[in-house]
This record gives structure tokens, C-alpha cells and sequence, in this order.
């Protein structure tokens, strides 16, 4: 399996493929033995969809990918900034077994930062988690796209 700081290279990597409009957020979804299955940018704006985050949109194209249907149980998704409750749900719903992000999203992160839902014992599955893996790295993209955003 490829190291942590690796994975989050990948979703940085995308994020950097980020729209003009949309926020600079990359995720990819590995597999048990480290190979990418997928990788996405957020989109929301340039597909005008409110759920085209770039954690949704990575593990559409990985269940595609595995082709054997909605379950990504041994897999590993890295993404550049803390979940929000709609990913983070996503993520317990596909049973994919491990979250590796970047930056923490005090305002409306789901895994840790305003709630936990992917450790939330009530679900019937809960993923293994590591935050802030590579977070100033993560953090730059974002700080510099909301500072042109408040430029215009």
C-alpha cells in the first residue's frame, strides 16, 4: 500500500485540475493494494449539480471501475479536505474501509470536526480514518481560491 502523504499527492494533484469556479478539492480511491482506481475534482459549479463534490464524484468512477456494483469494502479514499456530511455519508454507504484527508474543515467538516458520522457507532459501518495528512499543503489551494473570491 502506498504511504499516506502519496495518496493525499494524488488528490492534490487532482484538485489542481479545479474549474476557475470551483472550489479546489481532489479526491482518488485506491485499492487494498495501493493501485488508483479513480480520481475527481469538485464540480458543483462546472455541472451545475449540488453533488458533484470531488468525493461523490471519485467513487461513482470507482464503482464503475471494480464494476461490481455499489461496495468498495478494501478501499481507501484520500481527498485534500475533511468530508462533509454528505460525502462522509457516502463514504459509510459505500463501505469503503479507509478516509485519508488533507486539511480540517472546522465549519463543515463531517469527520471529526463538527461531527464524526463515519466512526458514529449507530451506523452499520464505520471507516478508519487519518486527518491532516499533508494539511498545509491541502489548506493552500483553498486559502487561495477563497482570496480571489473575495477579490472579485
Amino acid at each position: 500500500m502506498r504511504a499516506d502523504d502519496a495518496l493525499i499527492r494524488v488528490a492534490l494533484e487532482a484538485a489542481a485540475t479545479a474549474g476557475p469556479q470551483d472550489v479546489p478539492v481532489g479526491a482518488a480511491v485506491f485499492s487494498a493494494d495501493g493501485v488508483e482506481l479513480s480520481r475527481a475534482v469538485n464540480a458543483r459549479e462546472a455541472l451545475g449539480d449540488p453533488t458533484a463534490h470531488a468525493e461523490i464524484l471519485a467513487l461513482r468512477a470507482a464503482a464503475q471501475v471494480l464494476g461490481d456494483g455499489w461496495r468498495l469494502v478494501g478501499t481507501t479514499l484520500a481527498v485534500t479536505v475533511e468530508p462533509c456530511t454528505m460525502c462522509a455519508g457516502a463514504l459509510v454507504m459505500a463501505r469503503v474501509t479507509r478516509l485519508v484527508f488533507g486539511a480540517w474543515e472546522p465549519k463543515t467538516g463531517a469527520v471529526g470536526s463538527l461531527w464524526d458520522v463515519v466512526r458514529d457507532r449507530r451506523l452499520t459501518h464505520r471507516l478508519e480514518v487519518r486527518g491532516g495528512v499533508l494539511a498545509d499543503d491541502c489548506a493552500r489551494p483553498l486559502e487561495e481560491f477563497f482570496a480571489r473570491q473575495r477579490l472579485e
